[in-house]
């Protein structure tokens, strides 16, 4: 029995959170780009809890935005999946399943790019949700008039276009617009590209006029560990506790956070965040975003290739190995809290940093370093190097830990070949694909440069980076050093010597 609709009535109650019939009759209120675990996770949770208690009212129209991954299960499961919460409170293991029902259909921007259109008409649409990783957020010509446009701002912008001229530009049709892609100031970058596009696109004064003054864009932070499609013998064992089976099923830990900034107006439309201390809405959110990005998502970001290097499949396998849990913690806790581009009191880092650690012991959640090294280098730009250059100027001194774990990033990033415009490396015997923008110039470097050279001309490479890194005093040094321990001898012999060398300090 697969979930869906009509076999709601065949599943136990007693052993997953249902929904009710009437919730399939909910006004469609909220249009989102993307369909990974991140938004099915967490803000989706957040509106589906709400509308389980009648507070929000309201269910998701879904844009598939690229030609990734496969929607149809989607449609086989009218839009239902089932969360899997599992986690630790207050030293209380808590467990909860729970079929979702925010999801009202899924488009394709390629085959339905007109239904998506069509529901700029819907008065009661007045939220849209993004999440199309880092990568998503930038500046690329568009064409909106082009079905679809290429980027997802040229699709926004192609979208709010429509809607301005469905409502003749009223000053009600204005939407509340909330990126979660993990940069710093997501919603004003996001609404910066948009206008710059619609000047590129010569679109109307009046239309201009009304995307500035009737819109908000709002910056938010997600703070929840959503591995990816959990492995086979957790999806069996949950399938045959709950008695069906389910193509979406997701896992998410217990903590959660949805932090939005904005004022009493949008927190008055936002009535989901009533639903839950989850979700908070401030109107200023940076120490959220700091404290989260650069120790939650940085650490993750400077571990996954040491880590993954090292044979360890899952951030459970790394804290449970006592030489990468050593890894871990100390470039958390050494170098990156003490090195936050953001006033940040030393003692909430700390506090933050600990609670991350925890989270990442948990025993519930499979999250897979294979998974968080997508996109890595967007990810170590954004990410890590603000913390690199702010430590050099907080203590003038080179950040040995740092130097190996971009040192590893940089052994991660060499291909072996290239299959199909995939590009591929190779860990003890076996190909691992490499799901990086960067994997083609990386294929370059390897196959042209030696190593010193090659760890010279990433780290000059301020286009990228945004900054020259290799003038950081003993940075060059150390990464290259780092590289060539590791090539000769191992991504573990290489912690061990740099972990001696902090002890002996």
């Amino acid at each position: 029995m697969i979930l869906s609709r009509f076999n709601l009535k065949n599943i136990d109650p007693d052993k997953v959170v249902l929904p009710d019939e009437s919730v399939f009759e909910l006004p469609e209120r909220v249009l989102q780009f993307g369909t990974g675990v991140l938004l099915r996770g967490l803000p989706d949770y957040f509106i589906d809890k709400a509308n389980r208690t009648g507070i929000f009212n309201g269910r998701i129209v879904v844009v598939k935005s690229t030609s990734n991954g496969d929607a149809n299960a989607f449609d086989r499961q009218d839009g239902l999946y089932t969360l899997c919460v599992r986690g630790v409170v207050n030293g209380i293991r808590e467990e909860e399943n729970i079929v979702n029902a925010s999801i009202s259909r899924v488009l394709s921007a390629n085959t339905d790019w007109d239904k998506i259109l069509q529901c700029a008409h819907n008065p009661q649409l007045q939220i849209i949700i993004s999440n199309t990783t880092e990568v998503g957020i930038q500046l690329v010509p568009d064409d909106i008039h082009k079905h679809p446009p290429v980027s997802f701002p040229g699709k926004l912008l192609a979208f709010l276009h429509e809607r301005f001229h469905a409502f003749s530009g009223s000053e009600q049709s204005g939407m509340v617009i909330i990126p979660t892609e993990l940069i710093p100031d997501n919603g004003k970058k996001l609404e910066s590209i948009v206008l710059e596009l619609a000047h590129l696109n010569g679109l109307e004064d009046e239309f201009i006029e009304w995307l500035e003054q009737k819109n908000n864009f709002c910056n938010s932070l997600v703070d929840r560990i959503v591995p990816g499609r959990p492995d086979k013998s957790f999806q069996l064992a949950i399938e045959e506790e709950l008695g069906y089976q389910d193509e979406l099923l997701t896992v998410a830990e217990s903590y959660r956070l949805w932090a939005i900034e904005g004022d009493a107006t949008i927190k008055n439309l936002l009535s989901f965040s009533q639903a839950d201390e989850g979700v908070v809405i401030e109107p200023n959110i940076n120490l959220h975003r700091e404290l989260k990005l650069r120790l939650l998502n940085g650490t993750h970001t400077l571990s996954c290739a040491p880590a993954f290097l090292s044979g360890c499949e899952t951030v459970k396998q790394a804290m449970d190995d006592e030489l990468m849990s050593s890894f871990i913690c100390e470039s958390m806790l050494s170098e990156l809290a003490p090195s936050i581009p953001y006033a940040v009191d030393p003692a909430a880092a700390k506090t933050f940093g600990n609670k991350v650690l925890d989270r990442f012991k948990n025993p519930h959640i499979q999250h897979y370093w294979n998974s968080i090294t997508m996109q890595v280098s967007s990810k170590m730009k954004v990410r890590t190097i603000p913390v690199l250059l702010r430590h050099y100027e907080c203590f003038n001194s080179m950040p040995r830990l740092f130097s190996l774990g971009f040192a590893a990033y940089l052994y991660f990033m060499k291909a072996v070949k290239q299959e199909n415009g995939q590009y591929y490396g190779e860990l003890n015997g076996h190909y691992y694909k490499i799901q990086d923008d960067m994997a083609a110039e990386f294929y370059r470097r390897w196959n042209n440069l030696q190593p010193a050279s090659l760890v010279e001309e990433v780290l000059k490479d301020k286009s990228f980076w945004g900054a020259d890194l290799s003038s950081l005093p003993g940075f060059l040094t150390s990464v290259t050093g780092q590289l060539q321990t590791i090539m000769k001898a191992g991504v573990r012999e290489a912690i061990e010597r740099v972990l001696q060398k902090k002890i002996a300090v």
